[in-house]
């Protein structure tokens, strides 16, 4: 919900006596009850779609140490149509005084700024009862992973170019409108083409690590995140996920086969076989196997097809 539903009812329950000055004060200069009325409704009704279309509008908060910076961030996020109302802070701090009383739907935050740094801040803020979006902008890029650990939305370059400044705002109001429904709820914003698309956890089959980013493979294509393969794996663990190489994540959830050729192992996800290293070989059989007991129990009430996946030894195993 905007920020601006929550002040609403109080303005709009201290305009009512105003209503009545209005009306005593078309009676008392002749104008007839009937158009005294028609007046006042045509003038409501025009109120009304101005506090809609403000009700709809984001309340942003926008933090700098840097005057020049900070005065130019604000006046580029009041140019935004999305933007209702931008309120300024100095540092974190002072953000933190500033949201004792205020309710605001995105923070841009600078990385770093002095006493509590952007990050630090963005920390505090998750633990509210109804956090906003985090968009960082920085002059650095080495902050995109720890940004990625506090669920940022997004990561603004400097010097702001209007048009990318634009695009965080809007996934910033994508992410409030997306909240997280369900356990797989979760969503990562990726980018082709200057197309911003939302991948949603529960859609992915697995993940293949390439340098500093990541490449997710879904059903309906692949995305590739400048996530590192390990910060997703640390992070998705509790939903199911496992790595299996230095290179591969999976969801058991996907998995359909498991192979083991002279010791080497490999599973089969979505049609693809992917190897398992040694390291996590065992971790992963007993993964599978827990989930294995788990749907034979579930397959037992709802019918067959949720046993473990296929197990097929080759090599000297087979023997």
């Amino acid at each position: 919900m905007p920020a601006a539903d929550r002040r609403h009812s109080l303005s709009e329950s201290r305009s009512l006596p105003s209503v009545a000055i209005l009306l005593r004060s078309f009676l008392a200069v002749g104008v007839s009850p009937f158009f005294s009325v028609a007046i006042l409704l045509r003038s409501f009704l025009a109120v009304g779609v101005s506090l809609a279309r403000l009700a709809s509008m984001l309340t942003v908060l926008a933090v700098d140490d840097e005057p020049p910076a900070l005065r130019e961030l604000a006046y580029l996020l009041e140019a935004d149509e999305l933007v209702g109302r931008v309120l300024t802070a100095s540092d974190g701090a002072a953000a933190l005084r500033l949201l004792e009383t205020q309710d605001v739907d995105v923070a841009v935050l600078d990385i770093r700024t002095p006493v509590l740094s952007g990050l630090d801040l963005a920390r505090v803020l998750a633990r509210f009862a109804h956090p906003p979006a985090i968009v960082f902008v920085t002059a650095y890029d080495e902050h995109a992973v720890d940004a990625f650990d506090v669920r940022a939305v997004d990561y603004v370059m400097k010097p702001y170019r209007p048009e990318r400044l634009a695009a965080a705002v809007r996934r910033a109001a994508a992410a409030g409108a997306v909240v997280e429904q369900e356990a797989d709820g979760e969503t990562i914003a990726v980018e082709l083409a200057g197309v911003t698309r939302f991948v949603r956890r529960g859609d992915v089959l697995f993940v293949s690590a390439h340098g500093d980013y990541a490449r997710l493979h879904t059903p309906q294509g692949e995305h590739l995140v400048r996530i590192p393969l390990s910060t997703l794996a640390e992070r998705w663990v509790d939903a199911g996920f496992v790595r299996i190489h230095r290179s591969h994540l999976v969801q058991l959830a996907h998995v359909r086969e498991l192979h083991s050729d002279s010791g080497h192992w490999s599973v089969v996800v979505a049609g693809q076989t992917l190897p398992v290293s040694r390291r996590h070989a065992r971790d992963l059989r007993e993964s599978l196997l827990r989930r294995g007991d788990a749907g034979a129990r579930a397959g037992a009430r709802t019918g067959p097809g949720s046993g473990p996946p296929a197990y097929a030894p080759r090599g000297r195993e087979a023997r």
